[in-house]
């Protein structure tokens, strides 16, 4: 048994329910979540956000076939300034995907004990797909609403992409038997199959402020099979989330067993930063050499962190900027 726990951890699992042409993922983190958050002593309202950016983050990512990169970003205007994930896709079959995550945050703002979501105010929910060298880079934004980060993404979805989608997710501290506690995050993801011309059923979206929902953009009978399939994901437990004791297999034919699901090769995910001393020495070439110095720390060198994974950084400033780059262009 504990094999088979185990061997869901960090795992995107596809789906598909052929009686409702409904695709779907189940997502569980396990030592991904606890890398993201190990590298930061975040408090536990900000830990609860990045774990669900990071959710959402590998749900999402899986959706979409991927070359390079996809980000999410959450801006905000109160205590949390932005939540900041990137999706990794695999770049070959069979190998394993990559999540990152950070959060900036003003500690003086943070209210103790109200609701994760509320601390982020007024802001923008965006996702950026990166597919590489040569490829024109996708943004898609929408306002923060809902209460909640998948609402937001239920939102973006709804809005941007006219895609109906819903997500059931759930984390947080786990302890299995004679174990020590640590984070786990578990999730559904629902989306029904894009149609060639999607119409919207609704003159005005019925999410906050007038936005698009999932259910404004069915009718008829497509309408009629999202309604079931949410009425089946309305019954999932925490505990059927987030794991480990209920597989992902078990868990969709305890929902979905009548709507016919077929699921497909699962997805491993890891912890993985894609930071390195070269990407910084780029990032500061536009910089002159009177610009490199007032970077300086007292020694004389110039440092850098990756928010991301904690990696520093140091290096020469001489080595820096744009007249190093030039005179190494020279040598060449």
């Amino acid at each position: 048994m504990l094999g088979s726990q185990l061997a869901w951890d960090d795992t995107v699992l596809p789906f598909q329910l052929d009686r409702s042409d409904i695709r779907g993922r189940v997502a569980r983190l396990d030592g991904v979540l606890d890398r993201v958050l190990s590298q930061h002593a975040y408090p536990p309202q900000i830990e609860a956000l990045v774990a669900e950016a990071a959710l959402l983050t590998a749900l999402i990512g899986q959706t979409i076939k991927l070359r390079w990169r996809l980000s999410l970003q959450i801006r905000g205007t109160g205590a949390v300034k932005l939540i900041a994930t990137d999706y990794y896709g695999p770049s070959e079959n069979g190998e394993t995907a990559r999540i990152r995550a950070y959060a900036s945050f003003d500690e003086d703002q943070m209210v103790p004990g109200v609701d994760p979501f509320s601390l982020i105010g007024e802001g923008y929910f965006v996702i950026l797909i990166d597919q590489g060298q040569g490829m024109v880079p996708y943004q898609g934004i929408t306002p923060l609403t809902g209460g909640s980060l998948s609402a937001c993404a239920e939102t973006y979805f709804a809005q941007s992409e006219q895609l109906p989608t819903r997500f059931a997710v759930t984390y947080g501290q786990s302890q299995l038997p004679g174990e020590a506690s640590h984070w786990r995050a578990g999730g559904v993801m629902i989306q029904h199959m894009p149609k060639a011309s999607p119409s919207v059923a609704a003159e005005q979206g019925s999410g906050e402020g007038g936005l698009l929902s999932h259910v404004d953009i069915l009718d008829g009978e497509e309408g009629e099979n999202w309604g079931r399939v949410n009425l089946l994901l309305d019954t999932v437990e925490e505990l059927e989330l987030i794991g480990p004791n209920v597989q992902p297999t078990e868990l969709l034919v305890r929902l979905f067993h009548e709507e016919g699901p077929r699921v497909f090769d699962a997805q491993p995910v890891r912890f993985g930063c894609s930071c390195s001393a070269e990407k910084v020495r780029m990032s500061l070439s536009i910089y002159s050499a009177k610009e490199i110095g007032h970077m300086l720390t007292p020694e004389g060198v110039l440092t850098a962190d990756c928010q991301f994974c904690g990696a520093h950084y140091e290096f020469d400033p001489k080595t820096l900027g744009r007249e190093a780059e030039e005179a190494q262009g020279d040598r060449h």
